[in-house]
This record gives C-alpha cells, sequence and structure tokens, in this order.
C-alpha cells in the first residue's frame, strides 16, 4: 500500500460519488473529498477510513462551474445539507447519475436494460422540509451532527425547514432544558402552518420533564408534543397528531405524529406516491401487499383503485394513525397488520397466501429476502421505493436472480441541497 503524505495535496476533483463526496484521484487511488465538487481544485489532508482513503478538505484554490455561495450560515460545519454549495441544476444530473451507476456497479444491471424516466423535479428547493431531528448540542442548546462526524453544532434557525419550523430550534431549546439532560433526540414535524415535537428519553418521563413540554407547548403555541420514554408507553401532551390529506385521495384523511416516520417533503411526496402507483399498475382485481406502510401514505390511493391492499408495519404508532385514516374515510378494502416484514411474509406464505402486486418502501437498510418472498407469494409485479441506492440495487439484484426483470426507474428529488434522494423502480416476473 502506498504510503500516504503527511503534507497537504492537492487535487482535482473529478465527479461525486454515492454519498455526495467529490472523487479524485492520486497515484492510481481514488480519494473521496466531503465538501467538493466536480471541477473544484482542493488543498487536502489524506487519511485512510476504513477500506477508503479521505482527503480532509483544508481549502478550495479554484472553484469547479457548479460551485455557488451557500444560503445557510452554518454550512461549513453542519451535516444537514452537504450540497448547498452546488447549483441546483448539477444536483438534479448527480442524483439520476448516482442512482444509475449503483444499479450498475452494486446491482450488476445495466442501465440500457429498463427504462429510465426522467427525473422528477421537487417543487420547492428550499424551506421545504417538514420533519426534523435535533441533538443535544452543549449548553442547552439544540443543533444538528456535524460533517461525517457525531460532533454536535448547535443551530437556532434551519432555512431548509418549512416557515413553521425555521427558528423553532433556538426557540424550543431554552424551554426543555430541564429535559436536556435526559433527551436522547427532539423531532420536529409540521403540516401546513401547525407544528409539533416530541422527545427520545434515555429514561423514564417525569412529572418534570412533562411540565417543561406543556410549558414549551404553550408559550410557543404548538399543537402539542410526545415524550417517549425508553421503555413503556408514550406521553402525549395536547394535540401532537397533525391532520393532512392523503396524496391523489383528498377525501381520506392522513395523520402526521412527530415520533413516526412521515416524508419530509410534502409537495414532492405526491410526486414521488404518483410514481409508485404508476409504475404498480394497480386494477379493481388486484390483490396488493404492502411491506412497510407507516401511516398509510401509499396505503390509500393504493387502495382507490386495487381491489384490497395488506399493509405490514412493525410501528404500533403508524399502524394506529392508519387505522384511524381508514375508519375516518371510510375505505374498507384495506387491512393492517402490525409486525416485522420478515415475519409477516412468513407467516403468510406458510398459510398459503398469494397477491398479485407488492409495493415495498423499506427503511435505509432495505428489504432483504424480499426476492424469496415475492417467488413464494407468487407476485407477478414489484414496486420498490428506496431512501438508499446501494439497498435498491442489492434488493434488485436479488429480485433479478429470482426471476423479476428490472422495468423501469423512476428518480425523485425528494431532499433538494443533499446528495440524498428517492427512487421508485418497477419489477415483473418472467414466465
Amino acid at each position: 500500500m502506498t504510503t500516504l503524505p503527511e503534507s497537504p495535496i492537492e487535487l482535482t476533483i473529478e465527479r461525486l460519488g454515492q454519498l455526495g463526496e467529490g472523487v479524485a484521484q492520486w497515484e492510481g487511488r481514488t480519494v473521496f473529498v466531503p465538501g467538493a465538487f466536480p471541477g473544484d481544485t482542493v488543498r487536502v489532508r489524506l487519511e485512510v477510513q476504513g477500506k477508503v482513503v479521505r482527503g480532509l478538505l483544508g481549502q478550495v484554490l479554484t472553484d469547479g462551474a457548479e460551485r455557488v455561495p451557500s444560503r445557510c450560515v452554518y454550512s461549513d460545519a453542519c451535516g444537514g445539507c452537504d450540497w448547498l454549495e452546488l447549483s441546483v441544476p448539477a444536483q438534479r444530473s448527480a442524483k439520476q447519475e448516482i442512482v444509475l451507476s449503483t444499479l450498475e456497479h452494486l446491482g450488476r444491471l445495466k442501465r440500457t436494460d429498463f427504462t429510465v424516466r426522467p427525473l422528477m423535479v421537487a417543487p420547492r428547493d428550499w424551506g421545504y422540509r417538514r420533519r426534523a431531528v435535533l441533538h443535544g448540542a452543549g449548553k442547552g442548546a439544540l443543533g444538528y451532527f456535524g460533517r461525517r462526524t457525531h460532533e454536535r453544532i448547535p443551530v437556532d434557525v434551519c432555512p431548509a425547514l418549512t416557515p413553521v419550523l425555521t427558528a423553532l430550534p433556538g426557540k424550543l431549546a431554552p424551554l426543555l432544558k430541564p429535559l436536556a439532560k435526559d433527551t436522547e433526540e427532539v423531532l420536529l414535524l409540521a403540516e401546513g402552518d401547525k407544528a409539533a415535537f416530541a422527545v427520545n428519553m434515555s429514561g423514564q418521563v417525569t412529572a418534570r420533564h412533562q411540565e417543561a413540554a406543556e410549558a414549551a407547548v404553550r408559550a410557543l403555541r404548538l399543537e402539542g408534543a410526545v415524550l417517549v420514554p425508553k421503555e413503556g408507553s408514550a406521553r402525549l401532551i395536547g394535540r401532537p397528531v397533525l391532520r393532512s390529506l392523503s396524496p391523489l385521495r383528498p377525501e381520506v384523511p392522513v395523520y402526521l405524529r412527530p415520533d413516526a416516520f412521515a416524508q419530509a417533503h410534502a409537495e414532492a411526496n405526491v410526486g414521488l406516491v404518483t410514481a409508485a402507483l404508476y409504475e404498480l399498475g394497480a386494477k379493481e382485481t388486484d390483490s396488493v401487499l404492502e411491506l412497510y406502510s407507516g401511516n398509510g401514505n401509499f396505503t390509500f390511493p393504493l387502495a382507490g383503485t386495487a381491489g384490497s391492499v395488506l399493509g405490514v408495519e412493525s410501528s404500533p404508532v403508524g399502524v394506529d394513525l392508519a387505522q384511524r385514516s381508514a375508519r375516518e374515510g371510510s375505505v374498507a378494502n384495506v387491512r393492517f397488520v402490525q409486525g416485522d416484514a420478515r415475519k409477516v411474509c412468513d407467516g403468510l406464505v406458510a398459510e398459503g397466501r398469494s397477491f398479485d402486486l407488492c409495493l415495498a418502501d423499506p427503511p435505509r437498510a432495505g428489504a432483504p429476502g424480499l426476492a424469496k418472498w415475492m417467488r413464494a407469494l407468487n407476485v407477478r409485479r414489484v414496486v420498490y421505493v428506496a431512501c438508499d441506492p446501494a439497498s435498491l440495487a442489492r434488493d434488485a439484484a436479488g429480485l433479478v436472480e429470482a426471476g423479476y426483470k428490472p422495468v423501469a426507474l423512476q428518480v425523485v428529488d425528494m431532499f433538494p441541497q443533499t446528495h440524498h434522494v428517492e427512487a421508485v423502480m418497477s419489477f415483473e416476473r418472467g414466465a
């Protein structure tokens, strides 16, 4: 192995890697440089991190053509938005290429083997995030993790958040000081002009914790809060469940809670749901298995065209919210099962069940074993919604190996100013 130089060196960035870092070459080795973009000439100090060489950015000597000024005062240190200094057109083209190249290199799927649809662009690329995860950042402050570190960066305002949340980190932090030493995370959530928060606790909820949270809700005129103990039931304060409308089915309410998952970009989520339904192509005679169904984000639009939908979700909160939506929206052709997707699918296979279609929206780790279940449940078409290109590539390769042919890929720019992206990919079972 070549010995790394002790002094900083100069590199020219060639492209962007899967994790959004700049990629350069040094003496035949690939170097990943966080915070650098194609065309930049940079001075870096090389360091081995695991199996890769990273360049710790010291100075940008020459700006690449797509580098732009940041609109956020925290961008030098904060790890929340890693592409603030990359132009929006460059972000969009890079995201499409990152997903395609990951499918090629990790999944061994050629981009010519399926239809690649044009990138679906988010309606807003600034001030769009309706949810956030904050951490204690010392002296009673709240903030985000730093770039590629677990260092806490205090933040008073966050312009990436929707207007009702933008100044909430700085306003909420002093009011939650009585909870600070027992807090693991503070979760913010907005729907329109309404906001709520949750606190994931390191232990049990005490009367002191509840009094502080109640005072914060009153002082900031929030809808409510949820205190989530390490073990046991959550404590609800006020009305932390926020009402929204189901994408494509506004007659069905959808409920959000700050301690449960929700897509970060509300407007782009409509496009994501539309893309998934289009790729699935459910008809009124089809039975649909929906894995990782959450609060019903995809479920109720699906139920509007399919014969029946069985939603599987591990979060009890998500299932409760979805069942409430089904009741209030009078949606009779859906059923929800609370449990781990792997165990539920194994049980469905053991019962001899079969489904025409499957929509899976797994967490970042993906859905290992998905291909096995699809074959055993006789599913003819699968739509996979992915927030991680590597997990998509791995699970797509498994589906192809099990006899499913890739049909189409739709990349959705759900997270402007970051390298994160959503992708919708469809697969059809071969004869």
